[in-house]
């Protein structure tokens, strides 16, 4: 665990769920930020007992990434999960073989199981500002008072430095993404805090959206 500057602080993990099958790294980062008179955990796994003393919620950039948000029992913020209707349109999947059929994702919070919050892009508590990345539930989030973005799956670093991961979807495709992102270049961004990936700068994120 490293402190980037005041207030921040990343630390990468071994994801318990990787194989070798997946087309992501088995590190993944986790952030915690103090914002105002909180402190949040941002997309958190094996949290030192130091941050999370001083943790007062979790905010996860897509619900997928929930990791140790059950355990960590905090009030978490976070996208809704995908419906059936949302994979026939992101995966092209048959509509008669998902219909009715429930994420896993977050079933816990979604049955009342803990505090849960969930947003859509647009403002967030916190101060958060959130952008909708290949989808409208894998976001970016914007934090003005730190000049930093969080980010989720669709602008991460799989291996190859940061840049646009469409996960296998159907649409949209890495030039629709782009053109929603460009947005982030009229911010003033000093770090870019991927989920999957190193912290990095405005150079890295101008390189990929421009």
């Amino acid at each position: 665990m490293r402190e980037l500057r005041p207030g921040v602080w990343h630390w990468q993990s071994s994801h318990p769920d990787w194989d070798e099958e997946r087309d992501w790294p088995k590190l993944v980062s986790s952030y915690g930020i103090e914002l105002g008179d909180d402190f949040l955990l941002f997309d958190p796994l094996s949290v030192s007992d130091e941050l999370r003393e001083r943790a007062t919620v979790v905010v996860l950039t897509a619900p997928h990434h929930e990791r140790d948000a059950r355990r960590i029992g905090l009030p978490v913020h976070t996208p809704p999960a995908d419906t059936w209707q949302d994979w026939v349109e992101k995966f092209g999947v048959d509509p008669h073989r998902v219909r009715g059929m429930e994420s896993k994702d977050l079933a816990w919070l979604r049955a009342g199981e803990g505090e849960g919050h969930f947003h859509a892009p647009g403002a967030w508590p916190f101060g958060i500002n959130a952008y909708a990345g290949r989808e409208d539930n894998d976001l970016i989030l914007w934090l003005p008072s730190i000049n930093t973005i969080v980010t989720g799956d669709s602008l991460s670093d799989f291996g190859a430095g940061l840049d646009i991961q469409l996960g296998g979807y159907k649409h949209p495709t890495r030039d629709d993404v782009v053109r929603r992102l460009r947005v982030l270049l009229d911010l003033p961004v000093e770090l870019v805090l991927p989920a999957h990936g190193l912290p990095t700068g405005p150079a890295a994120l101008e390189r990929v959206l421009s």
